[in-house]
Parts: structure tokens; C-alpha cells; sequence
């Protein structure tokens, strides 16, 4: 027995290299958060400002074409289960709205695995993926804003949210969401509420910059003056586009010629009202939707500072992206959805220096499925079922590598798992605002996209060349190769992800 632990010290006398801590992971997930309110990222407003945002950048790697999800609910199932919309097993939406629910059993989330394997894992923020929570199963501490549970109190993004910490009975807290938030991952990090000997995943979901896009008190006077350039192509017709993009009209001209939401697009976002917003420029509402930013840029300054302070900025993964962008007026929507990059691309963000290569950029295009491999690749476990995305590691410690995968981002509407296994005709393929399925896929500088709808075209785009997807080169013969190659590689990924819908696509337009 003395040999032993003789043995045993000195092993640990090597060095970490050997007994390695695993490592913290803070995922830090924003709403309707597009990536050009970034001002580290190209694209974003000259007048914007988001240093603390930036500063990680500058500490990690930052992911120029990051495909997260198409909205609020199948964005977040991926990143809990690692799975595509239609992979979600059991998954479906309930009235009333956002209501939802699923099978536990069938649909396991991954932080559950993490428990077993010795995390403390935590959620603090926004849920909304079914009634049930995952208190006491998939997380071990819990403030949770549950949407799906709570039906009247869903409109409250930034105010008198009902709250359930622990699995406790619910009760409305006063504040500023974002504010809120920021305060109890700080707690958490710093060591409340956790298991100080285990290492942590935490979970927080800010509810910002989600409609009503309500900035703090201390924001109303940013970017006084500021403007945004009309997009090209914010009223139609629009050329080499499917028809539903023909009847897209969210923005109207105003009496100064400039943008005005329209009358018919007011209504279709939590908060609007009518007298109020009637005739409000897109200046306007860029403006206040870059204010309620501003708290999320503070707040992510506050929670990076408390791992500095705290001394666990080495050993923690971090980890911010969005669930999806926001349009404002790109294509003539106000909102998401959509397959270009305007509606869906989010920030990506990955950092742990001393581990990663620190003020990189990755051009590669990647997608929501790959976080929660890169999670498990990261935590030294093993996927405990098959997941759709692939471990980012690679492109992690080389941002230049070479990367054999493309990256698909399927839109079923509000289907999910076996509901999606067929492709239903029109109007059954269409979501409430008009938008039929699609499969996106995005490899290296091209983007192509086929809408689940007879009759309607391909669309092909040049990221590099085209980044506001201007121009459909799907039919230009000079492209002829390219999109039958990404018309075989979108094929091939549902394959490979056992899509059974791969059996009912509707024919491409010849």
C-alpha cells in the first residue's frame, strides 16, 4: 500500500499535463441577436459599440459564417440535444403560444450526461423548449424564465418575469432581465449555488435583444443621430427569388422616403402596438434595437471579469453565440427566419487562452449541430448518442485548417422529429409568416438553398462576392456544377442525419 501511494504522489508531482482539470464551459446565448451588431464583425453599423464583446474576440476565435438556428424553440432543441429540427424526437408545439412539450424518455437533453460524468450544470435565463424545464434531471441549478410553462407572462422579455429557481413554485421578479441574469451568473461563477469541487457548465440565456428590443433606463440616449443605409433589396420584386419572397413587405416608404414599418408587419413581434409604432422609421428601430444590446455587452463584460477575477479564466470554454439574427429590412423582412444570412447568421465566439489561438478569425462556415460535440470533445466524454454536427476543435486550434464537412440548416416550420418525416404540400409546408421549408447548406464561399416547394427555384449566392445575396447564380450555366454538387451535398447530409424526408422532396425547378 505504501508502494502505491509512493506511486500515486509521485505521478501527481508530474504536473497537470497528466491530471488535467476538465475544463468550466460558460455558454453565453443570446436572442434574436444578429452578428452585425458586433462591432468586431464586418457588416455591423459604423456608430455601434460593443467592446466587451470585442475584447473576447480578440482573446479567441471568432466565427464569421455561424448558423446557430431559424428561430427561438428549434434552435435551442439543437443545442440541447445536437440534433437537427427534424431529429428531435417527440418535440412538438402545444396551444397555447409558445406552448410545447416533449418525452424525456426519447428526448434526452445533454447536460444530463454531464451530471452523471461529474459537472455541475446550470441554466439561467430564458426556456423555451417544452413545459418541462429539466430541473433535477439535466441541471443541477436553475433560474428559470419558462415561456412554454407560463403562456401570459411570455411577452415579458425585459420585466416582472415569472421565475422558478430550483424547481420552486414561480414567482415575478422585478428588474431588468439582462441585468438579472448578468447578477446570478456572476453569483454562480464566483460559487453560489454550485459544488465548488466539480467543474461547471453554465447555461445562460439572455432574453435580449429579442422583441420588444427594450433597452436599460441608462441606454435610452446611446447613438443619438445614428442611421442605417436602405438595403438594396427591402421592397420587391425581387429577382431570381421563390414567389413567397415576391409578397415580403415589412417596410414601406415613409414620407421622408425613408423605410417605415408597415402597417400590416406591426402586430407580428411581442410588444408592438400600433398607435405608437405607426410610421416608425427603420433608423428608429435599429437604433433602440442597438441600445438593448448595449446591457448585453455590459453584462458579458461583467461575467468575463468575475472568471478573471475568480482565477478560473484558464480552465473555462467560452462559448457566445446567438440563436439567430434579425433582418431589419435585409429582403424586406423586419425579422428571422429566412435562409440568408441577414435573417439566421448569428456571432460566434470561442475562447480559452492559453489553450486556443487568441484574435483569429474562421471564415468556414458552421452551424448549430456542432456546439454540443465540440462540448463533449472539450469536457474529454463521449457523445452518448449520435448528434448531427461535428467537433470544432479542428478549426478551434487552426482557423485556417482545411474542413470536410458542409454546413446544413433544414427549416420544417413548427414541426419537429417524426412530423417532420414527410414533406407536406402547400399550405401545410409553410409557417404562419409565409415561409416554406428549406434546406440551407453553406460549403466555403457558396450558399445554396432549395425550397421545399414544387416549382420553385434554386438559389445559389457568392458570400464573398454577394454578401447581401443579391444575386441568385443557380441559373447561370457558368454555376451549372456548383449547385449540382451542393444540390447532392444537401441530399447527402439528410442521409447521413437519417432524414427520412429525403424520400418526399418536392422536384427542383428545371
Amino acid at each position: 500500500m505504501k508502494r502505491l501511494a509512493r506511486l500515486a504522489l509521485f505521478l501527481l508531482a508530474l504536473g497537470p499535463s497528466l491530471f488535467a482539470a476538465k475544463p468550466n464551459i460558460l455558454f453565453i446565448y443570446t436572442d434574436d441577436h444578429s452578428y452585425r451588431t458586433l462591432s468586431c464583425y464586418e457588416h455591423a453599423e459604423s456608430w455601434a459599440r460593443t467592446p466587451n464583446m470585442d475584447r473576447l474576440a480578440s482573446r479567441g476565435v471568432r466565427f464569421t459564417h455561424a448558423y446557430i438556428g431559424t428561430w427561438c424553440m428549434p434552435s435551442r432543441a439543437t443545442m440541447l440535444t445536437g440534433r437537427h429540427q427534424y431529429g428531435v424526437q417527440t418535440m412538438r408545439m402545444v396551444p397555447p403560444y409558445p406552448g410545447s412539450a416533449y418525452d424525456p424518455e426519447q428526448c434526452r437533453f445533454w447536460p444530463a450526461v454531464f451530471r452523471k460524468e461529474g459537472y455541475h450544470t446550470a441554466h439561467i435565463g430564458k426556456w423555451h423548449t417544452g413545459v418541462d424545464a429539466g430541473f433535477g434531471r439535466d441541471w443541477d441549478h436553475q433560474i428559470v424564465w419558462n415561456r412554454p410553462r407560463h403562456p401570459d407572462n411570455a411577452p415579458n422579455y425585459y420585466h416582472d418575469q415569472l421565475l422558478s429557481i430550483d424547481g420552486g413554485e414561480p414567482k415575478v421578479v422585478q428588474g431588468y432581465s439582462t441585468d438579472n441574469y448578468t447578477r446570478w451568473a456572476v453569483d454562480y461563477i464566483k460559487g453560489a449555488n454550485r459544488d465548488t469541487t466539480k467543474p461547471w457548465y453554465l447555461w445562460l440565456c439572455y432574453g435580449g435583444v429579442h422583441a420588444p428590443y427594450t433597452p436599460a433606463e441608462r441606454h435610452l440616449e446611446d447613438y443619438p443621430g445614428a442611421t442605417v443605409a436602405t438595403p438594396a433589396d427591402i421592397y420587391p420584386p425581387r429577382a431570381g427569388k421563390p414567389g413567397y419572397m415576391q409578397k415580403i413587405a415589412a417596410w414601406e416608404k415613409g414620407p421622408d422616403r425613408e423605410p417605415v414599418l408597415s402597417d400590416k408587419a406591426i402586430g407580428s413581434e411581442v410588444g408592438d402596438d400600433f398607435e405608437r409604432d405607426r410610421g416608425r422609421s427603420l433608423s428608429k428601430w435599429s437604433r433602440q434595437y442597438h441600445q438593448a444590446v448595449r446591457a448585453l455587452d455590459e453584462g458579458i463584460g461583467q461575467v468575463l471579469a468575475a472568471l478573471e477575477a475568480s482565477g478560473q479564466l484558464a480552465n473555462t470554454l467560452v462559448v457566445l453565440t446567438a440563436d439567430q439574427g434579425y433582418a431589419w429590412g435585409h429582403h424586406g423582412f423586419r425579422a428571422k427566419l429566412a435562409p440568408y444570412d441577414a435573417n439566421i447568421r448569428s456571432p460566434l465566439i470561442v475562447s480559452m487562452p492559453g489553450t486556443l489561438p487568441e484574435g483569429k478569425v474562421c471564415r468556414t462556415p458552421v452551424g448549430g449541430a456542432d456546439i454540443a460535440p465540440t462540448f463533449f470533445r472539450f469536457a474529454g466524454l463521449e457523445l452518448p448518442w449520435d448528434m448531427h454536427g461535428h467537433d470544432l476543435t479542428p478549426l478551434l486550434k487552426n482557423p485556417d485548417a482545411a474542413w470536410p464537412h458542409t454546413t446544413m440548416m433544414p427549416f420544417t416550420a413548427d414541426k419537429f422529429g417524426a412530423d417532420c418525416d414527410v414533406v407536406p404540400p402547400p399550405p401545410g409546408n409553410h409557417h404562419k409568416t409565409g415561409i416554406p421549408w428549406y434546406l440551407m447548406l453553406a460549403e466555403g464561399r457558396h450558399k445554396y438553398i432549395r425550397t421545399l416547394e414544387a416549382g420553385e427555384p434554386e438559389e445559389l449566392y457568392d458570400l464573398l462576392a454577394d454578401p447581401e445575396e443579391l444575386t441568385n447564380l443557380a441559373t447561370d450555366p457558368a454555376h451549372a456544377a456548383t449547385v449540382k454538387k451542393l444540390r447532392a451535398a444537401a441530399i447527402a447530409e439528410l442521409k447521413r442525419t437519417g432524414a427520412k424526408m429525403v424520400n418526399t422532396l418536392p422536384p427542383v425547378k428545371e
